[in-house]
């Protein structure tokens, strides 16, 4: 049986199978559709929880950010996995007592304002629709290759799969959905990570593997990788990071603002009672935590595995000649993810840190600049072909890819529905809808935002991992102090609530788009995205824009506490509720407002 084959067997019993659970969980009521009925087991939505929030970032780009940069870009990792804790200990079962739908319920009515609610539901849907960029996007690099269709191809099918599952079988349908899911993409990434731990160090734990010897070499995995990369011009795998200031303030914007998404969120709505949101959060981490500790390992594995492909017999060495390429590259190449341009002439791919620094000794090589362009969210999708395993594990990968990213697209495609059914129009516009309206109304939106998904994923702004970071750094900068606020202080009201929201959004985007430019279009960034034009960049300590959103949260939390000192504290009865949202008092029941 061919690879194609194979590999469609993989994919399409992987989407037989959602479609099956979404028709068999198919929502019957508004309560079905936004929280899955309010009764899932604690453990299943722990699993359900754990693919909603590991999206094709945390599967396919995270590895590779951690191959390019190494230490520099752990900082994915510490934030997304620290976000989650500061979520579930801090925010997750406060709501979850509450009792309400979804994040603009509980802003509307914890701040007591429409204006609140609007301005909630604004901030959720600009956040929801850059992380589905980053979704589709991923979704069409696993189908670009794996089914041998083009990247634009690849989107409309994926957004006609979550189209069938998440339109019509709403939270209950896409909670079961998203527990096969998570079985399919967790088996996808560690199978190979096993593999390839166990060909490079002879260690089945990849965890313990990337510390343990290397075995061709006799020295340690990072020893070896740092040698090799030295060699090349690039840093040390394990370097320090030079500037600390925006490596701490990237790692908070991604904790806090993993802390403020709302999809993530809802889903501590759909379990019985709070003690069961707390059991469920703690699971959630035991599932994240089987890829999180093995998707360093991966990452490192990968980057030697590559460079000592190109360079078998040392960095020294002359490198690859181009005609005796493996098959790996020559079919990522069909997808435009790999391209090779032979600027010395010599037929050879020569890969290397193309700076400045290191022009002297490449010269001295006869290379004329680096040959060989990889984009990093391939590199775990190539990982099984690179380390020349059977051809099941890479049809299982394949699943797995698509898995991740389709998981978090319904979700956040259910929370936009959400939003603009249930805030929007059942709270705002027509509070009269009939529950039947309401469920058209919000099938509807989830199609609408489907179609809007894919046209921004055809065109994103950039790879999976970044597109997913700016949508962290918005979250962080609206949602999350609204919510800490309207938990943890009775004094916060409504006018300082929306003039923090609002001020963190403006901001936030405003930097966000002056380096990265004006509405995500190519070429029209008021300045060069470069450390020395970033906020302190002349100091050496810049704020990059993909680090910005905790500098936006900040100053969201100092305008709400400003605006809210100068104006009425909020009624009795809010603050009121806030002391018995606080508290343990009653919290096996949810307060029904």
């Amino acid at each position: 049986m061919s690879q194609f084959a194979i590999n469609l067997l993989f994919v399409g019993a992987s989407f037989a199978l959602y479609i099956g659970i979404a028709i068999w969980a198919r929502a019957g009521s508004t309560k079905e559709f936004y929280v899955a009925g309010g009764g899932v087991n604690p453990i299943t939505n722990g699993m359900a929880t754990a693919a909603d929030w590991m999206s094709a970032a945390s599967f396919i780009s995270m590895a590779g950010l951690l191959a390019a940069g190494g230490y520099a870009n752990s900082s994915f990792l510490m934030g997304w996995t620290g976000g989650y804790v500061l979520l579930a200990m801090l925010l997750a079962p406060y709501l979850r007592k509450f009792g309400k739908f979804t994040v603009p319920d509980f802003i509307g009515d914890r701040f007591y304002s429409k204006g609140a609610r609007i301005t909630a539901v604004v901030c959720l849907i600009i956040m929801s629709v850059t992380y589905v960029i980053g979704q589709m996007t991923g979704a069409g690099v696993a189908f670009s290759r794996f089914l041998e269709v083009s990247s634009s191809t690849g989107i409309w099918i994926a957004a006609a799969v979550v189209f069938i599952y998440a339109v019509f079988g709403g939270m209950k349908g896409i909670t079961y959905t998203q527990v096969a899911q998570y079985v399919v993409l967790i088996i996808a990434y560690t199978i190979p990570a096993v593999f390839i731990s166990l060909q490079l160090t002879n260690n089945p734990i990849p965890m313990f593997g990337m510390f343990s010897t290397h075995t061709e070499s006799g020295v340690p995995l990072l020893v070896k990788l740092n040698e090799i990369v030295r060699e090349l011009g690039f840093q040390d795998y394990t370097a320090d990071v030079s500037n600390k200031l925006n490596m701490v303030l990237f790692t908070l914007s991604l904790m806090i603002g993993t802390a403020g998404l709302p999809h993530v969120i809802i889903r501590f709505f759909t379990v019985p009672k709070v003690a069961d949101a707390r059991w469920s959060a703690g699971w959630t981490l035991v599932f994240i935590a089987l890829l999180y500790l093995t998707a360093p390992a991966v990452a490192s594995m990968a980057r030697l595995n590559l460079l000592t492909t190109l360079y078998p017999d040392g960095p020294s060495a002359p490198a690859l000649n181009y005609a005796e390429r493996p098959d790996w590259i020559k079919t990522w190449e069909q997808t435009g993810l790999i391209r090779w341009d032979d600027k010395n002439n010599d037929g050879r791919i020569q890969m290397y840190n193309d700076s400045p620094a290191f022009a002297e000794k490449a010269t001295e090589r006869g290379w004329a600049g680096n040959e060989l362009t990889v984009n990093n969210d391939i590199l775990v999708l190539a990982n099984p072909e690179i380390a020349n395993l059977p051809s099941w594990v890479i049809g299982l990968i394949a699943a797995g890819g698509i898995a991740a990213a389709l998981s978090t697209a319904a979700g956040l495609l259910l929370a936009i529905s959400s939003a603009i059914s249930h805030d929007l129009i059942k709270n705002i516009i027509n509070p009269r809808i009939s529950e039947k309206g309401e469920m058209l109304a919000a099938r509807l939106s989830m199609a609408g935002a489907i179609l809007l998904a894919t046209y921004l994923g055809l065109n994103p702004p950039g790879f999976a991992a970044q597109v997913v970071a700016l949508a962290f750094g918005i979250a962080a900068a609206t949602l999350f102090p609204a919510l800490m606020m309207g938990i943890f202080s009775k004094r916060i009201n409504s006018a300082g609530a929306i003039a923090g929201m609002l001020t963190g959004l403006i901001v936030t985007l405003l930097y966000i788009f002056t380096y990265l430019g004006w509405f995500f279009i190519p070429g029209t960034n008021m300045l060069p995205n470069t450390p020395d034009n970033w906020l302190f960049g002349s100091l050496g300590y810049g704020i990059s824009p993909l680090s910005f959103g905790a500098v936006g949260a900040m100053i969201n939390f100092a305008v709400a506490f400003a605006v809210s000192a100068v104006t009425a504290p909020p009624p009795k009865e809010i603050q009121d509720l806030v002391e018995s949202v606080r508290y343990p008092k009653g919290a096996g029941v949810a307060i029904d407002h």
